[in-house]
């Protein structure tokens, strides 16, 4: 798949976004390593802390389809910023994929593409807690 396929079915999902508070739609679509491809859009919630990104949004449909092995997502949004995964998600997606290539795209179409380990250099992993 083409990077420009996996930022359009990122572009696609974000129509669905449901963002009443912030007004800020965010999609995402994420690459498994056997090609299959799950997306996802941002969902608020007036209790903030249960509000959900895209790319967790993405990651749960995956998860709950049996899959675990990423190769990169896309992440867009409405704004002329390139969309860069949140703190939270950056961590979510280390726990699957440390190696992720991260595909950040803006509203025109234009993207730049980040390693996870760039984005997250220091993370907290299952390596952490080995004497568990």
């Amino acid at each position: 798949m083409t990077d420009r396929k996996l930022i359009s079915l990122a572009a696609d999902v974000m129509a669905n976004s449901y963002s009443p508070y912030s007004r800020y739609k965010v999609g995402a679509a994420i690459e498994c390593s056997n090609g299959t491809v799950f997306t996802g859009c941002n969902i608020e919630n007036a209790a903030f802390g249960v509000t959900m990104c895209a790319e967790a949004s993405a990651i749960a449909g995956a998860v709950s389809a049996g899959e675990r092995n990423f190769k990169r997502i896309a992440i867009i949004s409405e704004g002329n910023s390139y969309c860069l995964p949140c703190g939270t998600c950056r961590q979510l997606l280390h726990e699957f994929a440390p190696d992720l290539e991260v595909l950040s795209a803006r509203a025109d179409g234009r993207y730049v593409s980040y390693s996870l380990s760039s984005l997250l250099p220091v993370p907290f992993g299952k390596d952490h807690m080995s004497n568990l």
